[in-house]
């Protein structure tokens, strides 16, 4: 399914997919006017959320609580080259949440579409139409 990315203004750049626009802005300091997510942070989002989703259903199939399930991410750049060098994601578990599913749980999240799409890149095609 194609993606149609558009630009709507000064630093802003837009993606449309399935009836769905995604916006997005730079910040104020690299020319943008703040009003959406830079893209850099749209990929990372997909990278919490994808885990999240995955992690989401591990626990639907199992009937676990979901109650107080929150993933946190952050990660870290090389300063000179501004490479995304790592990305942890943690885990806080409901209190109730059975101690044997924990390493599972990991597991499942692993299995991000996204992730797998970083460790094994596809390759870029670029051209002029």
């Amino acid at each position: 399914m194609p993606m149609e990315i558009t630009f709507p203004g000064g630093a802003a750049v837009n993606a449309s997919v399935r009836g769905f626009t995604i916006h997005t802005d730079q910040p104020e300091e690299d020319g943008g006017g703040n009003s959406a997510p830079a893209p850099f942070e749209f990929f990372l989002s997909s990278i919490g959320t994808c885990a999240g989703y995955y992690a989401l259903r591990f626990c639907q199939q199992r009937q676990l609580s979901m109650e107080g399930l929150k993933l946190l991410m952050d990660w870290e750049r090389d300063p000179d080259s501004h490479r995304l060098t790592r990305v942890r994601l943690t885990f806080e578990l409901p209190a109730d949440f059975p101690e044997k599913y924990g390493k599972a749980i990991l597991r499942a999240a692993g299995q991000c579409s996204v992730k797998r799409a970083i460790l094994d890149p596809p390759e870029f095609d670029m051209r002029i139409a």
